[in-house]
């Protein structure tokens, strides 16, 4: 990887480079964010042009793309795309992803839309490199263009006349000659068919895992550069809030003379509230920190949230309508019956298992910044509101770091080495503590959801109301606010529509969010509000269907218009043995003492501003044992199901499968962010529990055979069904509706005292 084109000269070199072949576009500004959705608007415009394909002497080809691998295994399926559209082998193609000055701005890396979406320019100017390339072959050899054929860059020609038997052939890099070309990339061209592809639907080893597992591949945490100090931070004592006149305007002082004397020590820096420490090496910036005395003002206590649908009907909201049936109050009134629930998702972590870290060098010239971001140019953004740097003087290189499925601390410990390079004139390199990590990372909001639903006479769905609310923003950098460079104030995003109107058919409805600012700091998840929106319509069904009697996969199916999203149900239905005329203990121990129950989820994942678009469909069906004695929940089987269209990588799907339903059961089952008067008290792995390897059930992964439709997302998907269909599950074995993740042990015996109780006679 060293020698790819990671910084501004080296791109500015590849631009230059002779012999070339290379696909660009005009620079483009960064998407705006749509009002109301995440992102950072900018007029700025690269000087030189987006290169999406570059193909060079010695048999290289290089592919450019604007998101990031977070460990999903997207390098390895973009380099499935460009190798097939270009015939090439697959590890001949070198991805460059996310470095701001080689690649195209196309937004942040969010929403599973990597191969759904930004891959598809790619796909296009490695079409475009090949049909160039066999044009000069054809002229070569005298021949159309369609009698030749390619393999790993070598194209071959019908049979030389000359020399009966031989074929006429010649290279990708020999067809380049001693030329530069570059080709603007084409909106329309002739691309392979499905029925055409050899790499693309092949299972395909991923092409990071080599280095990852004998350990030389480069992280941000192993970036290291020529007169590197170190830098640690220390945060101010209202842990995880980001929403207040208080914020970066609490510091009284500093008293550093303890510090300035240690051994290695180079400087103290403050502004604001932003405080830090920089020193020769690692441990000695720690021990400063903490000998470090900081003085602060009194601080506000932070909103309860002991209680959080107390909290959250709070919160001031604003309601968007999304739907709204104009005879939904005359169906409620005539249906043969009635249901209501209310469902509260808790505040949770993203837990990344290493803490961020970043790498940062202020010079005269600019600022270059070492990042495991997920937003490269959004981050480039906010350094330059941050400095006052241009950002054309701003370069953000990209390197891979602890997974997030969502907004972590990346962007922050950017700006906090950027603060404190720019103090003490040397590249600086800051790592977070775990507790600061917890305290300080965009927690996964919290989400209350009302529902209503009615029934008619012949057992159908007839209506159906939800109210959604979701107090999130996009966290703004958290540098921007502790030094005051921008005001604390609450701000509302419309982010919590995701996937907020049901799947199922019901004749009349009325969906309503609830915008509202953040109450701690909050940012997107892995599902956004999608999870928490389906975790309520999918457990409503279920309540729907037992007060109609029928079964609840049975239910699902008669009222589900889409036939992708039937066919998946049934199959997984099919795979997993699901009976109609069978159901679990409903509170009543089997001969061994458990507690059985099974539950059935679908979802597809609707996402992006109402009304959105989708991507992959996804269903769970899940058996467990719940031992009443201590609430503890055992997964006894559970199959995964997914429809994500034609798949570049199967078995990075499957991985993706198997990676959402691991974390979608801690965190339905452990995960839950607590708080108290200062902020956030879960700031290590003993007060947040996360799901251990003893507890991960084997995971039977069904992907539907779809290869002839558009990719769909896939990396998210997986994650919305499976709240419900735990939360399913356990009322089919203990005969209790529970409406509140995670369901611990604790709240599990609680509910099960409180069904004994209810059941004895006064």
């Amino acid at each position: 990887m060293a020698d790819l084109p990671q910084h501004r000269a080296d791109h500015l070199a590849l631009l230059a480079a002779r012999p070339a072949l290379r696909v660009v576009r005009d620079p483009l500004p960064g998407v705006k964010p749509a009002p109301g959705q995440p992102g950072a608007a900018s007029d700025y415009v690269p000087s030189h042009p987006d290169v999406f394909i570059a193909i060079l002497p010695g048999g290289r080809v290089l592919a450019f793309n604007g998101h990031v691998d977070l460990g999903t295994g997207i390098r390895t399926s973009l380099a499935q795309i460009v190798a097939e559209e270009l015939d090439v082998a697959v590890n001949r193609v070198e991805m460059v992803l996310g470095h701001t000055e080689s690649v195209p701005n196309q937004g942040p890396t969010i929403a599973s839309a990597t191969i759904q979406i930004a891959s598809i320019p790619l796909r296009r100017a490695a079409a475009q490199a090949r049909a160039f390339l066999l044009a000069r072959a054809a002229v070569q050899f005298g021949v159309d263009a369609h009698a030749l054929r390619v393999e790993d860059g070598v194209v071959y020609g019908p049979n030389n006349a000359g020399t009966p038997g031989a074929p006429a052939t010649a290279d990708y890099w020999t067809l380049l000659g001693d030329d530069a070309v570059d080709l603007k990339l084409a909106d329309e061209l002739a691309l392979k068919p499905p029925s055409a592809y050899r790499i693309v639907g092949q299972d395909t080893p991923r092409t990071d895992i080599p280095g990852k597992a004998v350990g030389t591949h480069v992280y941000v945490h192993d970036v290291r550069l020529p007169g590197m100090v170190h830098g640690r931070v220390v945060r101010p004592p209202y842990p995880g809030r980001d929403v207040g006149d208080f914020i970066g305007h609490s510091l009284l002082r500093v008293d550093d003379a303890a510090v300035r004397c240690m051994p290695g020590v180079i400087a103290v820096v403050t502004q604001g509230d932003f405080v830090g420490v920089v020193a020769n090496t690692e441990w000695q910036a720690i021990q400063a920190a903490t000998r470090l005395v900081v003085h602060w003002k009194p601080i506000p206590a932070a909103p309860a949230l002991d209680n959080l649908e107390r909290a959250l009907r709070a919160n001031p909201a604003s309601d968007r309508v999304l739907k709204d049936g104009d005879d939904i109050g005359a169906r409620f009134a005539g249906a043969a019956a009635t249901v209501s629930a209310t469902y509260v998702w808790p505040y949770q972590l993203h837990a990344s298992i290493g803490p961020s870290c970043a790498v940062a060098d202020v010079r005269d010239d600019g600022l270059t910044v070492w990042s495991g971001t997920q937003n490269p140019h959004m981050l480039r953004i906010d350094l330059h509101r941050l400095l006052g740097v241009t950002e054309d003087r701003i370069e953000v290189i990209r390197h891979e770091a602890a997974g997030c499925y969502g907004r972590n601390c990346a962007d922050d410990v950017a700006a906090d080495a950027a603060l404190l390079s720019r103090a003490v004139g040397r590249p600086v390199r800051v790592q977070l503590s775990r507790e600061q990590e917890h305290a300080w990372e965009p927690k996964g909001a919290a989400q209350l959801v009302d529902v209503k639903g009615a029934i008619d006479a012949q057992g159908n769905l007839s209506a159906y109301e939800l109210a959604t609310s979701y107090p999130s923003n996009d966290a703004p950098l958290l540098a921007l606010l502790l030094t005051g460079t921008e005001p604390a104030g609450p701000r509302a995003l419309q982010m919590g529509d995701r996937t907020a109107v049901p799947p199922y058919r019901y004749p009349s409805q009325r969906i309503i969010c609830r915008d509202m600012p953040a109450i701690v700091r909050a940012s997107w998840l892995r599902g956004v509000s999608a999870l928490p929106n389906s975790f309520a319509h999918d457990a409503f069904i279920d309540e729907l269907a037992e007060a109609a009697g029928r079964d609840p996969v049975e239910f699902r199916l008669a009222h589900l218009d889409d036939t992708r999203a039937a066919d998946l149900v049934r199959a997984v239905a099919a795979r997993a043995q699901w009976s109609t005329r069978r159901t679990g203990s409903r509170g009543e121990p089997d001969a061994d003492g458990l507690l059985r129950g099974h539950g059935f989820a679908y979802a597809r994942y609707i996402h992006s501003r109402f009304p959105g678009f989708g991507a992959a469909w996804s269903a769970w069906a899940i058996a467990i044992a719940v031992d009443p004695a201590t609430g503890r929940v055992k997964v006894e089987r559970l199959i995964v199901g997914q429809d994500t269209g034609m798949m570049v990588n199967p078995a990075g799907v499957r991985h993706q499968l198997q990676g959402n339903a691991i974390q979608s059961l801690s965190r339905v089952l452990l995960e839950e962010v607590e708080f108290d008067q200062a902020g956030v008290i879960s700031r290590e792995w003993g007060a947040y529990p996360i799901l251990g390897f003893k507890d991960v059930p084997e995971i039977d992964v069904l992907l539907m055979p779809r290869q002839d439709e558009p990719p769909m997302g896939a990396g998210e998907s997986a994650s919305v069904p499976s709240a419900a269909a735990i939360a399913n599950a356990l009322f089919d074995a203990t005969g209790v509706r529970l409406r509140q993740p995670p369901f611990t042990p604790g709240r599990i015996r609680a509910a099960l005292r409180e069904r004994h109780a209810a059941a004895v006679p006064a």
